[in-house]
């Protein structure tokens, strides 16, 4: 028996709405995350330069533990395992805007800083030590120089490499639909539920994610070009 791809049915009932409405709790995912995941890094990665042997232990098993350990486990760990022992008027509260928006987006922000912290580290070992020297001598105290001299460059440094973690963590958004998320693939899961549309459904989901993708790398590729003309 011969299979007819239906897209038309995908434009009944409120289809388009679900899906879009699973695009825009992913973006909205993915730029809190993000948000989490870079400012955490970077703090993170800031505390490594000070050297104290206690935190830079503590900041590696940091680092360590999420980055051996699945994605998926993280959020359902966060999911079940924090919510359970958090108390409950906080977690009503939290499951109330929202549990899986919450604590996935948690989940997958503190993992993907783990991976920007080993980023940025790896981009300030590649500025010239003489930098921070001559920032020292100019009046700038340790944390000002990191903040105005050196992270700036540890950023344009590390552009393609954040803009890989980007995709990696938009991408990842789609594993909160175990914890019951519409996001683009719940949604997706949802509509093919419903229509038995399996094909169509995931062609669909599969061109958004694509198309979305492209434009987050055209981006990055638009702000590396953008800083390596202005160092010039």
């Amino acid at each position: 028996m011969n299979y007819t791809l239906d897209f038309a049915s995908l434009l009944s009932n409120d289809y388009p709405g679900l899906i879009l409405r699973g695009v825009a709790t992913t973006l909205e995912m993915t730029a809190l995350a993000w948000l989490l995941a870079f400012g955490l890094g970077s703090l993170l990665t800031v505390l490594r330069t000070l050297k104290i042997k206690a935190l830079d232990y503590l900041i590696v098993l940091y680092i360590a533990f999420h980055r051996n350990v699945p994605m998926l486990v993280h959020i359902l760990l966060w999911y079940f395992g924090i919510a359970a022992i958090m108390p409950a008027s906080i977690n009503d509260r939290i499951n109330i805007l929202g549990g899986e928006f919450f604590y996935s987006t948690i989940a997958i922000g503190l993992v993907t800083a783990a991976y920007v912290s080993e980023d940025l580290r790896s981009a300030i070992r590649a500025i010239p030590v003489g930098q921070m020297e001559a920032s020292r001598t100019l009046g700038l105290n340790y944390l000002r120089s990191m903040r105005k001299i050196i992270l700036p460059q540890a950023f344009i440094i590390s552009i393609p490499t954040l803009t890989n973690q980007t995709l990696l963590l938009f991408k990842n958004t789609s594993l909160a639909m175990a914890i019951g998320l519409i996001e683009l693939t719940g949604a997706g899961r949802e509509i093919e539920s419903a229509t038995f549309k399996t094909f169509e459904v995931y062609f669909v989901v599969t061109v958004l994610y694509l198309a979305i993708s492209l434009v987050l790398m055209f981006l990055g590729a638009h702000l590396s070009k953008r800083s390596a003309f202005r160092a010039k």
